[in-house]
């Protein structure tokens, strides 16, 4: 099966409505994660199918969890994930990529550049020392260790009653005991990703005033 027919399989198996314009700009993000990661080491996997369900899909089961939200932050984007598959499936969702790595920067820029994506913002900072002048209604990430961490270093980007969204894999019970007080669990949703025999989970956690 070819990359295209992976996505699109794909999309339909998680119920989303994506055109088959916004799934050729998906693929044109895949061949430059490709090409760039050959230099710059932004992921491990190499496999153009493999990068399908594990970078694109895996991104766009996070999407219905955004519903209600218009401006998301991911935080340690790297490669640009979840944000790209993300900005590039919604239009309207305003999305700012954040890493501390001027090389993965410099990708994320180039990919902005290339594929035109006027929803999206890249800033090379660290998370704990940013302090943009708008907060975020959603912080996503896929890169951090810990779910304390993430809300420490991240919470303060987030509007109060805003969300953190983190992208784990097995239902992280240890972590979510050691949550800050400034934080509750909301909900945490299993995610069933298309191509992926992998446990994958969302915990979602909430900015208290």
């Amino acid at each position: 099966m070819t990359p295209a027919a992976r996505l699109g399989a794909g999309v339909l198996e998680l119920g989303l409505e994506l055109s088959q314009a916004s799934q050729a700009r998906l693929l044109d993000y895949l061949a430059l994660l490709e090409k760039w990661n050959k230099v710059h080491n932004l992921t491990s996997v190499r496999e153009p199918e493999m990068m399908v369900s594990q970078h694109l899909l895996d991104s766009l089961a996070v999407l219905p969890a955004l519903a209600a939200r218009k401006t998301l932050l991911d935080v340690g984007s790297g490669g640009g994930l979840p944000g790209i598959p993300l900005a590039l499936a919604r239009a309207d969702l305003a999305v700012t990529l954040l890493d501390s790595s001027h090389k993965k920067a410099a990708f994320l820029r180039q990919v902005k550049a290339e594929l035109g994506l006027a929803n999206v913002d890249v800033v090379c900072e660290r998370v704990e020392a940013w302090r943009p002048l708008n907060l975020f209604d959603a912080v996503v990430s896929r890169a951090f260790a810990d779910l304390g961490e993430f809300a420490a270093l991240a919470g303060h980007l987030v509007v109060p009653g805003g969300a953190l969204l983190a992208m784990k894999g097995i239902y992280p019970y240890e972590e979510l005991a050691r949550l800050p007080a400034d934080f509750q669990l909301l909900e945490v949703l299993p995610l069933k990703v298309p191509q992926l025999a992998a446990e994958r989970h969302l915990v979602i956690l909430q900015k208290t005033a």
